[in-house]
């Protein structure tokens, strides 16, 4: 009989651009937003798959994800993660969650 090999959950950072749709919660006047994500996965595809899936479901119009790497990823490449960072993507870990960290509204400047 063969063991199954459980794969382990990481966590991944993710920028994701949303469009406007009624109802989402944008402020008044933003065209459109970028929000900072962390999302708990067993490979950056899923985190991306389930961060688009439960921003559907809020309401929001996803319309880019750009994946910046797991934790582990980040830091080989020498990035910093700071306590608070760290404690959000031990949290979206621990949950198996995805995690809203910043959200950044833009406007059109006419």
């Amino acid at each position: 009989m063969t063991e199954k090999k459980k794969k382990t959950s990481q966590v991944y950072t993710l920028v994701v651009q949303v469009g406007r749709k009624e109802d989402d919660g944008l402020p008044e006047g933003a065209t459109s937003a970028a929000l900072v994500c962390y999302a708990a996965g067993v490979d950056e595809a899923e985190a991306v798959r389930e961060t688009v899936a439960i921003l559907k479901q809020a309401g929001l119009a996803p319309l880019d994800v750009t994946g910046y790497g797991s934790a582990e990823d980040r830091k080989a490449e020498g990035q910093e993660i700071e306590p608070d960072e760290a404690e959000l993507m031990d949290r979206a870990k621990r949950e198996n969650a995805v995690i809203v960290a910043q959200m950044t509204p833009f406007y059109d400047d006419e």
